[in-house]
């Protein structure tokens, strides 16, 4: 596997097609992995799989956790090898932005609910390192997971209306035994706090089963079931929205995502449910 740093070595590498990116900030654990597995069956045999490891400060608030964010190169390095990597894309910190940097790209449609309110910016420094990453690897296809939904289909959007040549795959969450979507961020939680957060996916399980077309009433016994189990939690949001437009629906009349995130501590959880209109199942 080829390990790059430089960025202009980046930018003139060339790999057999398809070219399958997964973008990741590093901190790798089982979830990457079958997002790098997948990537790589994407790639076939004879493709090139492309693994960014970037810890992006531009997509980091005031007061979140860029600093603390957990950084463990050699491991990765080790996980990509293990899942079929070509090579790993690792450019030091702020090789990725000149000093004097002043062009993002902003989406302003789908980042109106969820995480957009409660992380102002958050999705302008996703949109502008992808779409970097995007011109330095040219991929075919760019890989990105189901648990960050929302991310999801603002970058198809992106792709879409920058007319970028790359197709948007996107996987399923990777879940512990006990239901809680894998993340970097668990690594933060105590005893106590880890076993409170598998409450987020039942809770979210019982907005997708109750069969009510009112959203707010299945909300309610979301909120309810967080609260009376995972009392250490603090809820950002909880919300379900049209799973195309991200816009806050009343009545779950058409494909929907219950989604939440839950502060355990320094720990921002997310996760969310597809929910289909008359149809009691989860994904």
């Amino acid at each position: 596997m080829t390990i790059i740093e430089d960025v202009g070595e980046m930018g003139a590498w060339r790999g057999a097609a398809p070219t399958v990116l997964v973008p990741t900030m590093g901190a790798l654990h089982a979830g990457h992995e079958e997002l790098v597995r997948h990537g790589r069956t994407l790639a076939g045999p004879r493709g090139s799989l492309v693994v960014s490891v970037f810890v992006n400060p531009t997509q980091f608030g005031p007061g979140e956790d860029f600093g603390d964010y957990p950084r463990a190169f050699a491991d990765d390095c080790a996980l990509c090898v293990r899942a079929g990597a070509d090579l790993v894309f690792h450019p030091p910190a702020g090789a990725m932005y000149h000093p004097d940097a002043s062009v993002t790209v902003a989406e302003t449609s789908l980042t109106r609910t969820l995480c957009g309110p409660s992380r102002p910016g958050h999705f302008d420094g996703v949109c502008t390192v992808v779409a970097k990453l995007f011109n330095l690897v040219r991929p075919d296809v760019a890989v990105f997971g189901k648990k960050d939904y929302q991310q999801l289909a603002v970058l198809r959007r992106m792709a879409r209306d920058l007319n970028f040549p790359v197709e948007i795959a996107g996987a399923e969450t990777v879940r512990e035994p006990d239901g809680l979507a894998m993340s970097s961020r668990n690594r933060y939680l105590d005893d106590e706090e880890r076993r409170q957060a598998a409450a987020i996916r039942k809770a979210l399980l019982a907005a997708a089963y109750d069969t009510r077309p009112d959203a707010a009433a299945r909300l309610a016994l979301t909120r309810q079931c967080i609260e009376r189990e995972a009392p250490r939690g603090e809820i950002d949001y909880l919300q379900i929205v049209d799973r195309e437009t991200m816009a806050a629906i009343d009545e779950v009349d058409r494909p929907a995502l219950a989604a939440a995130a839950v502060r355990f501590g320094r720990a921002r959880l997310i996760d969310n449910i597809e929910i289909d209109p008359c149809v009691s199942s989860n994904r």
